[in-house]
């Protein structure tokens, strides 16, 4: 049985403030925490093995970005995101991708690092050939990721990286309304050209395309799940 996101300890020197919010975060990100999941602070310090002043410290960051809500006598309680935050977060993060494809097709990468964008993009082939979705995202996910880091630029990469996180969380809701997802995997793979050529202006196109695509798709997914309320239980 794999371990507990939030069991697990965090293996480094970071303050047990950041340890808490890490490990809380990755139990929410991993539904080990799913929607509506609520706990006492004292409960959840001595579930992670620490004092009550570094946890709390943890949930008022976790509130801020959104994650969760903290009530008086109720603890904290896991909150869904509303269809407007799944079409918000898709719409800055589409930008904030773009910026990056632009970024790293001007770098240049040598090919033991482009090497690793065609790793990501074979396993997408492999799990969409098998219909294993789960395999497709946790692969897609993967590439996504690939592209932000490789930009070079460190704010940018660490705002992307705080929402696709956001955006990962509704990815499973997405992904039961969604088609084959055949055009994305194309599209992740003339985006690698276009990085393998250095060439910053086709990669821009090539992903802003992809995007608009997908946000378009996204607007019809969202209609059928309902109006702009509450989502029910988003990862």
């Amino acid at each position: 049985m794999p371990s507990s996101p939030l069991l697990n300890p965090v293996l480094d020197d970071a303050p047990q403030s950041e340890q808490a919010y890490r490990r809380i975060k990755q139990a929410i990100l991993s539904r080990e925490m799913p929607v509506g999941f609520q706990s006492l602070e004292p409960a959840l310090a001595l579930r992670l093995g620490m004092s009550r002043t570094p946890v709390h410290e943890a949930l008022v960051r976790l509130q801020d970005e959104g994650y969760i809500d903290l009530q008086p006598r109720r603890g904290m309680r896991v909150v869904a995101l509303s269809l407007r935050d799944i079409r918000e977060i898709t719409e800055l993060l589409a930008c904030l991708e773009v910026e990056a494809a632009q970024q790293t097709a001007a770098r240049r990468l040598p090919p033991e690092e482009i090497a690793v964008f065609d790793d990501a993009i074979a396993a997408m082939d492999r799990a969409l050939e098998a219909s294993d979705i789960d395999a497709w995202n946790e692969a897609d996910y993967r590439f996504h990721l690939l592209l932000i880091d490789a930009c070079g630029n460190r704010h940018l990469i660490d705002t992307a990286r705080r929402f696709l996180e956001k955006a990962n969380r509704f990815r499973y809701l997405t992904s039961a309304y969604r088609k084959p997802p055949v055009y994305s995997n194309v599209n992740h793979a003339a985006v690698v050209e276009a990085i393998r050529r250095g060439d910053p202006q086709s990669a821009v196109e090539i992903h802003r395309a992809h995007k608009r695509r997908w946000l378009a798709e996204l607007d019809e997914i969202l209609m059928r799940i309902g109006d702009d309320r509450a989502a029910p239980d988003v990862p």
